[in-house]
């Protein structure tokens, strides 16, 4: 099982259910393929760098995940068919960014509270 994060833009157009019911799609598909979810974060609506299909701003998102390298190909392959998410990320995590990831977890923990 390897270790993975991915950061994904949705349309800021979008209302809240639909971003609800988009992320909740991404993360039931990760869950049916036996992925295991470790963190998500809803990082919510920030501009953009650059402006993407005529947008500025967009709602972030992020999902940490263990699983196999097999599910991590259609899991990109459905970003790319869903016209709602604008741009994704999905990279492999060593041991020094997984370390990183669960100290920006628990500092994101202790500040919400």
């Amino acid at each position: 099982m390897n270790h993975y994060e991915t950061v994904f833009i949705l349309n800021p157009v979008l209302s809240d259910v639909q971003i609800e019911e988009t992320v909740k799609k991404f993360e039931d598909f990760l869950i049916n393929n036996g992925a295991k979810m470790v963190a998500k974060e809803n990082w919510g609506l920030k501009k953009l760098a650059y402006p993407i299909q005529n947008k500025k701003s967009g709602f972030y998102h992020l999902f940490e995940f263990t699983s196999t390298g097999e599910v991590v190909m259609p899991y990109e392959q459905e970003f790319r068919r869903d016209e709602r998410v604008m741009r994704f990320l999905t990279v492999k995590l060593d041991k020094h960014a997984i370390a990183w990831a669960e100290k920006r977890r628990t500092r994101n923990k202790t500040a919400k509270a």
